[in-house]
């Protein structure tokens, strides 16, 4: 048993866009997430260029220019309907206008646009394959598409952004849930899954701001990892070799974040404390999603881009890099100490640059050794 990419079990069919525009889609997202990273340095206090203009859309980058990008163009792919890749197009726009200094209201209206073409095709997805995890694929797309749309009506971050962290871990969990499907099912384990997507609805809703919303939304979290830690397939490729096991200690690390991320809301309510709110968006955002990133990397880009990646023990570095920044984040909040803050931004783009590199060095060494048993994924399909 061993991780795959979401709705594998889907056939691809229709037109499908060149190759050369699905690389521009996932650079377009590169580049939210450089200017998007480039923004957070700043909101952490650095002096930088143009850094307060990109500090004030540091969470639509990363989550529309990036996330929503990566999301809706893997779906797309999943999908092989053309008019699916509206969506990465639309997404790719939004960070261009932004990025360009027109007004938000013209970057959050192609992000909604993108996200309302991703619920279209997470809808045929679901009446193709009826099944738990579908469904929560689908209400991620709307949960995105109500962040967006909430964000273009001029409402502030702080009180949309639970929406678009249900996006992302619905995406994640519905994806684990898929993977589940391989494991001895347990009783229980659809109803405590889909008690969490309730939680996470109406902790949206009632906005992470308000101690009522901050409670329930953490309460999802919780439910959410103990879900993971008792169902996920993670838990037997942990004790596994190789890429299986990087990936699954990728998935575990990140569970461990997403169950600190619970506990924070609930014990430090984001509208009563900053530390809270910053703690828990950076430990659902960098230790639950990006951590995710890494693990996925290896199987979503090749079946995306068609790039021959090898999996090398190197890439632990990068990774621990990663969950160190998050430490040092949550330890500097917890302090009052400014300047472990605005290290730990440096340490995160230190894990992600040495990611990128760790990952072109064993892919280089992976096609110039002997065949090593499959530590090698390459294709234009996802697996």
């Amino acid at each position: 048993m061993s991780d795959t990419s979401p709705t594998a079990t889907l056939p691809l069919v229709g037109a499908k866009p060149r190759l050369e525009l699905r690389l521009a889609f996932l650079a377009l997202g590169a580049l939210a997430l450089i200017a998007g990273l480039y923004g957070a340095l700043a909101r952490l206090g650095w002096t930088l260029p143009l850094g307060a203009s990109l500090a004030a859309l540091h969470g639509p980058l990363m989550i529309s220019g990036l996330f929503g990008t990566l999301i809706s163009l893997e779906r797309a792919v999943a999908l092989g309907r053309g008019w699916s890749y509206a969506a990465p197009a639309l997404s790719a726009l939004g960070t261009l206008l932004l990025l360009a200094g027109v007004p938000e209201a013209f970057g959050a209206g192609a992000y909604a646009a993108a996200a309302a073409v991703l619920a279209g095709a997470s809808l045929l997805i679901t009446l193709q394959q009826p099944a738990v995890f579908t469904d929560a694929l689908l209400f991620g797309a709307f949960a995105w598409l109500a962040g967006n749309v909430l964000w273009l009506m001029g409402q502030a971050v702080p009180d949309l952004v639970g929406w678009w962290l249900a996006f992302l871990v619905l995406t994640i969990a519905g994806e684990r849930l898929e993977l589940s499907r391989l494991m001895p099912q347990r009783r229980g384990s659809e109803a405590l899954f889909l008690f969490a997507i309730g939680l996470l609805a109406v902790g949206a809703q009632n906005g992470v701001m308000t101690g009522n919303g901050a409670i329930l939304f953490g309460l999802a979290l919780l439910v959410t990892t103990l879900w993971l830690l008792r169902h996920d397939i993670a838990l037997l490729n942990v004790r596994r070799t190789g890429q299986t096991r990087f990936m699954a200690a990728c998935m575990l690390a990140g569970y461990a974040w997403l169950g600190l991320a619970g506990l924070v809301l609930i014990v430090f309510p984001p509208g009563e404390s900053s530390f809270g709110y910053d703690l828990a968006l950076h430990a659902v955002l960098i230790g639950f999603v990006l951590s995710m990133v890494f693990g996925h990397a290896l199987i979503i880009l090749p079946a995306v881009a068609r790039l021959r990646l090898c999996y090398g023990p190197i890439l632990y570095l990068p990774l621990a890099l990663l969950h160190l920044s998050v430490a040092l984040r949550a330890g500097a909040g917890l302090a009052g100490w400014d300047a472990g803050r605005m290290a730990s931004g440096a340490l995160t783009l230190l894990a992600l640059a040495g990611f990128v590199a760790s990952l072109i060095k064993s892919s280089r060494n992976g096609r110039e050794a002997p065949p090593t048993g499959g530590s090698c994924q390459g294709g234009s399909r996802p697996h």
